[in-house]
């Protein structure tokens, strides 16, 4: 793994020197606002530190031989967290690192990976093959990760992507890393892992159309709330909503109430025809969301169905989101998401964390179906209870342990 560390006045700026160095499949594992200090506050501006890592077998071929802008600094290499001070630095970012959807403080977070590195250090020296063999570096170190596995494994991380992670890591890390170390290696690879998120992202001159498809009672409806009311609100964006959900009891009508209060328009289709003359009605809209049935995977007529809706829009005007509930067992999300990969490609939203304390499932379906993540949410509040994907809250709370 390569770790580096990037400075700008701006956060794109600082973004474009990732990129260019680091290439297009560079994960952002920190950002934050460094304030000149003391008299220099006074004539220097504000920069943007980014720290980014990108996996030793990624090629860089790309970014070779490019050059960097003038007015922009690249702060030294950053080598992988060899001490626990090192590693603190990683989890204690201010920009990026919101608290988690059931309500849980970073500093509660930080507090239980510490406990746990405490837990994995004092069963180490409980085992007594550790202490027989007079505390053999090696054999430490093997007893660590054993540690590492329970407790993602406890996380209802599947053991396929245990394994994965932690042979991956086990290359790259030394005979002798200490516990906080070899901790650390497993933070920053599982944020790898949870890759480069993707969101709805507006383009001037051009109209989006995006889809939200899942299974019944998944919260397809008050997600679409939440992020309407997103794009009207701060991104002043003109939005249109268009639902093809006539199955469900008061559907149509719980999406007209929240269009009534954004003061949006709402349109109800039935038919592939009838999505294609709206979508000439609403030419010159931002985004139009459109809302679909939940559907059975198992039912191949209303898959097809789907399909076929979806299809009206051209791939490059469309983007499908596959909003799935992070309660779904993983043998169930595993049939749904190999279903709905038949019709079509997506990003992931998850719903629902608040009504769980695993958060296993959202790294087991990143890396099953290699989707995108986007958004999680929790609660019932428009537009209050959605966030970005966070990679590095969720890598916390894997390590962290259960509430």
């Amino acid at each position: 793994m390569i770790i580096k560390k990037f400075e700008a006045e701006t956060e794109t700026e600082a973004m474009l020197l990732v990129k260019k160095e680091l290439g297009k499949d560079a994960i952002v594992l920190n950002m934050k606002t460094i304030r000149p200090r003391g008299i220099y506050r006074f004539w220097r501006k504000k920069m943007v530190e980014i720290t980014a890592a990108v996996d030793d077998n990624v090629s860089k071929d790309k970014a070779e031989g490019q050059t960097i802008d003038s007015g922009l600094r690249k702060a030294d290499n950053l080598q992988p967290a060899s001490n626990t001070k090192r590693f603190m630095d990683f989890l204690e970012s201010e920009d990026r690192l919101g608290t988690l959807s059931t309500g849980t403080s970073e500093n509660a977070i930080e507090k239980k990976l510490n406990n746990l590195q405490e837990l994995l250090e004092q069963q180490i020296k409980e085992k007594p093959e550790i202490k027989n063999a007079d505390n053999k570096a090696e054999e430490k170190q093997d007893a660590c990760i054993e540690l590492i596995q329970e407790q993602l494994i406890n996380n209802e991380v599947d053991q396929v992507f245990v394994k994965q992670i932690m042979d991956e890591i086990s290359k790259s890390i030394k005979k002798d890393s200490s516990v906080d170390s070899v901790l650390s290696s497993v933070y920053q690879k599982i944020i790898l892992k949870l890759g480069q998120p993707k969101f709805i992202e507006l383009e001037e001159g051009k109209r989006k159309c995006v889809f939200f498809i899942g299974p019944t009672g998944v919260g397809k409806t008050t997600t679409i709330a939440k992020i309407a009311s997103n794009l009207k609100l701060k991104q002043k964006a003109k939005v249109s909503l268009i639902t093809s959900d006539t199955y469900r009891i008061a559907a149509v009508e719980q999406l007209r109430t929240y269009a009534n209060i954004l003061g949006i328009p709402l349109s109800v289709v039935y038919t592939k025809e009838e999505l294609e003359a709206e979508k000439k009605k609403y030419e010159d809209y931002d985004i139009l969301l459109i809302d679909t049935a939940g559907r059975s995977h198992k039912n191949n007529e209303q898959q097809e169905d789907m399909k076929q809706l979806i299809d009206t829009i051209p791939e490059d005007e469309r983007e499908v989101f596959l909003v799935l509930s992070a309660t779904t067992k993983y043998k169930d999300l595993i049939k749904i998401t190999e279903r709905y990969s038949e019709i079509t490609d997506y990003s992931l939203i998850f719903t629902k964390l608040d009504e769980t304390s695993s958060l296993g499932n959202i790294l087991n379906v990143k890396l099953l179906t290699k989707a995108p993540l986007s958004y999680t949410t929790w609660g019932q509040n428009v537009p209050d209870d959605i966030s970005n994907i966070d990679a590095q809250s969720i890598a916390k709370k894997l390590l962290g342990g259960n509430d």
